[in-house]
């Protein structure tokens, strides 16, 4: 169950990280409120899978998927550059958040 809200928290973290880029510095009412609303989510569930896994494993993967999925995102919704050295590099960003999964008890 930890590594479920563990996912979860990571998706909310795209979800706010994302969320700034529609915010205009807080300018706009509702994405902001929903940015907002993404990061109290996204830390609330961190700190609930934190009661079963480590600290280290849990945040470096919360920040894994928080990375890959806003790198994505970007390329998709924003047209960020997806040149294979950025790809190379997300991809290395997966290997570790498998690693740690597959390392931890």
């Amino acid at each position: 169950m930890s590594w479920t809200l563990l996912f979860i928290a990571g998706l909310f973290e795209v979800g706010w990280a994302i969320g700034l880029k529609y915010t205009h510095g807080f300018t706009r009412l509702w994405p902001s409120l929903g940015t907002a609303l993404s990061m109290l989510v996204s830390v609330v569930l961190l700190g609930l899978a934190m009661r079963d896994l480590p600290v280290g494993t849990a945040y470096a993967v919360w920040t894994g998927i928080g990375a890959v999925g806003t790198v994505i995102l970007g390329i998709v919704l924003f047209g960020d550059p997806a040149n294979a050295a950025r790809l190379v590099c997300v991809g290395l960003i997966v290997a570790g958040i498998l690693g740690l999964k597959l390392v931890s008890e």
